[in-house]
């Protein structure tokens, strides 16, 4: 006898084939249930087409188990990949957020008034009638003499300026040029001749000893000149960072630091040209370079020099001659 084809099988089949799920199962079982009713009726079971279904069920809903997966994978991915795209935006927008809110630098200390003061002291400084203008290191050397000799009697006459007055270098500078002012004849001259020559000069004792030594290491080791760096300068005997400074600015034309001297020291502490009170010279230098423009630097010491001569004397200045007394901190008002 021919086999009965079950109602829908083809369809259920077709389902399974499809991986469709709990229909195609809901679909074989009401198959099988209607094969067992026409078994007892002596008709075949099933449909040779649909043999081996229940493997083929579990199959199918495998794949599409896998399926599904798949596609949740598919989705924590993407979740995973916006989480991630939220939060690297985020992490963006809280680091723009924390630089936004950082505090902007403050600008660099200096002092009240600096300008308005250094402006009034050039013009009571224009007339240039200080002794420093006119009996200065500046004009104690010979122009006209070959540039190491000019450099040599420069650093010279620093030295003998220490704790000296313009008037007092002066003059012994000029005893010193009669005889021709040169390394060799400085080593050729006996230490009595020599602080002779030098008398009264501040220390002239020490200074005949320092002059004789340095002047024998510029001869062995620099050729008759003199360095050309303030680190070497300041290792010759009696040479201190002072004398280095100036030495670099007229010997050599070349910046390399504030030279401060007394009144350097002395008046920018009264102006408050530093932060702190500074005690010693070369702190005052240090403080100083950290915010007064370099461009200044060349024309400070000059200025305050002859400033500190004629007005802001280190005792009883002259305050009430002074165009900086209205705003001065230290000055003595009527």
């Amino acid at each position: 006898m021919p086999g009965v084809v079950v109602p829908g099988a083809a369809a259920m089949c077709a389902a399974l084939s499809a991986g469709n799920g709990r229909a195609a199962a809901r679909g074989f079982g009401r198959a099988r249930g209607f094969g067992r009713a026409r078994g007892a009726a002596g008709g075949p079971s099933q449909d040779p087409s649909c043999t081996q279904r229940p493997g083929r069920r579990r199959k199918k809903i495998s794949i599409g188990y896998e399926s599904r997966h798949g596609e949740g994978a598919e989705q924590g991915q993407g979740a995973e990949q916006g989480q991630g795209a939220e939060q690297g935006q985020g992490a963006e927008q809280g680091q723009g957020a924390e630089q936004g809110l950082s505090e902007p630098q403050s600008p660099p200390w200096e002092p009240r008034d600096w300008r308005l003061h250094l402006e009034r002291i050039r013009e009571m400084r224009r007339s240039r009638d200080a002794p420093v203008d006119q009996m200065g290191v500046e004009k104690c050397y010979d122009s006209s003499a070959a540039p190491e000799v000019m450099r040599y009697q420069v650093l010279l006459a620093l030295m003998l300026s220490s704790q000296t007055k313009d008037q007092v270098t002066s003059g012994a500078m000029q005893r010193l040029r009669e005889g021709g002012l040169t390394v060799d004849s400085i080593l050729q001259m006996d230490d009595a001749t020599l602080g002779h020559l030098i008398y009264p000069v501040g220390f002239w004792r020490n200074k005949v000893k320092y002059i004789k030594q340095t002047t024998a290491i510029l001869k062995q080791k620099y050729g008759g000149d003199i360095p050309r760096t303030v680190e070497e300068l300041v290792q010759l005997p009696g040479v201190g960072p002072k004398m280095a400074h100036l030495a670099m600015n007229i010997a050599w034309d070349s910046v390399s630091g504030i030279a401060v001297d007394t009144h350097v020291h002395r008046i920018t502490n009264r102006l408050k040209w530093v932060k702190q009170q500074t005690r010693y010279p070369e702190e005052t230098r240090v403080a100083l370079e950290d915010w007064l423009p370099r461009d200044l630097w060349r024309e400070l010491n000059w200025l305050l020099v002859g400033f500190g001569q004629q007005t802001c004397l280190p005792v009883n200045p002259r305050c009430s001659e002074c165009l900086n007394q209205d705003i001065c901190p230290a000055a003595k008002r009527p």
